[in-house]
């Protein structure tokens, strides 16, 4: 059997009465990539049983952390291949206006 590493996972939510998407990342230790995806999915469906009007809408996404957590470590990570310019590509894909953090 493999050794535990930590994963980040990104899944993607939707606030039915508030009409907004939200992403969250979580961490968790496992033995894979589609074993801390598992782990996410589960804590994710039971998010939304907890917060009511909230689907959680079967996308997530891992990233191996090479290390364990702590200051500075990066939990995660994507990559998109893009021909806009900087400031295009932000507005595009994170900054368009309508984002709320917390």
């Amino acid at each position: 059997m493999t050794e535990f590493s930590w994963y980040g996972v990104r899944c993607i939510f939707r606030h039915l009465s508030l009409g907004v998407y939200e992403e969250r990342v979580t961490l968790w230790t496992a033995h894979s990539l589609d074993e801390a995806i598992d782990r996410a999915e589960t804590e994710a469906y039971e998010y939304c049983e907890v917060l009511g009007e909230v689907d959680y809408v079967n996308f997530a996404e891992a990233f191996r952390i090479g290390e364990v957590p702590g200051e500075g470590v990066e939990v995660f990570s994507l990559m998109r291949e893009s021909k806009l310019p900087p400031g295009e590509y932000v507005q595009r894909f994170f900054a368009t206006g309508d984002e709320r953090t917390g």
